[in-house]
């Protein structure tokens, strides 16, 4: 059925406007005023801004980690995304030494193609680089339409690849048209500070953070940019959280190094204190890179602004903290990293960021969509209002005033990291490919109907359509 949505201010990466859109088939048609409804159902959009739908680069829906699994799984994950009024996400595939590319990848289609309600891709782990590896990532590229590599440089003995590794990832990631992400923290030093706090009986919630300085993440940072230099390569740095990664990422841009940076929500509102908590609620707050010392923010928004930053992601990771982070009881090692960030994204950028006035309206959506479509081969079919594009679209309350809660959440985790923040601005009705997910702040979307999309390579516009794959 055609769609029509009136009345609405449509803001774009570069422009504000009035106008009404036409939907069919999935797609925007036309851009215009006054069409006749020919049987079409209209939306009144007045007083509403109308978004592209939000893209989240960065999360971790039914991941195993540490012992457990993430609370959120591609059913409520996705569901909570979109009430968050993001319409595509980029999960992480993890892999397993020795263990065939095209296995994982299977894996993580399983879990997502009879629970996705948003459309969804893949980033593939790269834990090891050999020549028997680099015979499978053409493939992965190709046929996957996976077109990001991440590398941990960090969880020693768990997920952290050496530099070698790196190095040689970045080199074939330059040759298939890739892009490749890093977790930028130094996890040998890591190790060691982690061990020697423990002899030392330093067991608490806050010992993440201090064992896991900033310094760790600065110089992780530049290594990596380093050699993307040497490499001649592609960097996309993940949730940067410190004005030591936002330095070296502003340097190695300087000197012409192809390196983005992504920060996160915690980061922005979020600081080190939370982790002390009485009564062991400082594990809550518990993630990779940890929440830092207050200034860093200002940092952030800065880098932000000015475009040294350029992307907002959620890295969503959801445990509960009864029954999971509670396995960190003694030794905050084993407390499971990682926070529910994927349904108050959009909206705490918004609210603190273009409320506030430290980002424009243009800037919100370059940050939670556009660039992100643009770095990750998902342009111009995601992240804008075109004719020709998907219909993602994200219809916007600015004005309306509420409060964070686990209570009012729609993520399975039992409780929220922005718990009681007082913030303006929801998603009210969010739309995938033309078809309400979302509709005046309710679900009305099916499980299984968010599509796998097959990304461009780095650089490329994404021309294909979606695909259900067969796997």
């Amino acid at each position: 059925m055609k769609k029509i949505i009136k009345n609405g201010t449509i803001v774009t990466a570069s422009d504000t406007f009035t106008a009404d859109l036409l939907i069919e088939n999935g797609k925007i048609t036309a851009i215009g005023q006054e069409f006749s409804d020919l049987g079409a159902e209209v939306i009144d959009a007045k007083d509403r801004y109308v978004f592209p739908g939000g893209i989240d680069p960065h999360t971790h829906l039914e991941m195993p980690f540490g012992g457990t699994v993430t609370k959120d799984d591609f059913e409520t994950g996705t569901i909570a995304a979109a009430y968050g009024g993001t319409t595509s996400i980029i999960d992480f595939c993890l892999t397993r030494k020795g263990v065939p590319l095209q296995s994982s990848i299977k894996e993580w289609h399983k879990k997502a193609s009879d629970k996705a309600v948003i459309d969804y891709s893949f980033h593939l782990m790269i834990g090891e680089m050999n020549d028997n590896v680099l015979s499978q990532l053409k493939e992965v590229v190709e046929q996957n339409g996976i077109t990001s590599f991440k590398v941990f440089m960090a969880y020693k003995n768990v997920l952290q690849a050496d530099d070698e590794t790196l190095f040689r990832t970045l080199i074939a990631a330059k040759d298939l048209g890739a892009l490749v992400m890093i977790h930028g923290e130094n996890g040998d030093v890591i190790d060691y500070l982690t061990k020697k706090a423990l002899s030392e009986g330093k067991t608490d919630p806050i010992y993440h953070a201090l064992t896991r300085p900033p310094e760790v993440e600065g110089e992780a940072t530049g290594r990596a940019a380093t050699l993307t230099g040497l490499a001649n390569s592609q960097l996309y740095v993940v949730h940067v959280s410190c004005a030591d990664a936002v330095e070296k990422i502003s340097e190695a841009r300087k000197k012409g190094v192809d390196v983005w940076g992504e920060t996160c929500p915690q980061y922005l509102v979020l600081d080190q204190t939370y982790l002390e908590k009485p009564n062991f609620e400082g594990a809550k707050y518990v993630w990779s890179p940890p929440l830092r010392e207050k200034w860093n923010q200002e940092v952030l928004w800065n880098a932000l602004k000015t475009g040294q930053l350029q992307t907002l992601g959620s890295d969503q990771c959801s445990f509960d903290f009864k029954g999971q982070k509670e396995l960190g009881r003694g030794d905050f090692t084993k407390i499971p990293n990682g926070g529910p960030m994927i349904e108050d994204r959009l909206t705490i950028l918004f609210s603190e960021g273009v409320k506030k006035g430290r980002i424009s309206l243009n800037q919100f959506v370059d940050i939670t969509s556009t660039r992100i479509a643009k770095l990750f081969g998902l342009y111009p079919k995601k992240g804008s209002i075109a004719v020709g594009a998907d219909a993602d679209l994200v219809i916007f309350n600015p004005k309306v005033e509420r409060i964070l809660s686990a209570e009012s959440h729609h993520m399975a985790v039992d409780y929220n990291a922005f718990e009681g923040m007082k913030v303006t601005g929801e998603a009210e009705s969010v739309l995938v490919r033309g078809e309400f997910v979302i509709k005046e702040k309710q679900f009305v979307g099916e499980l299984g109907s968010g599509k796998y999309i097959k990304r461009a390579k780095y650089g490329e516009l994404l021309e294909s359509h979606t695909h259900t794959l067969s796997i």
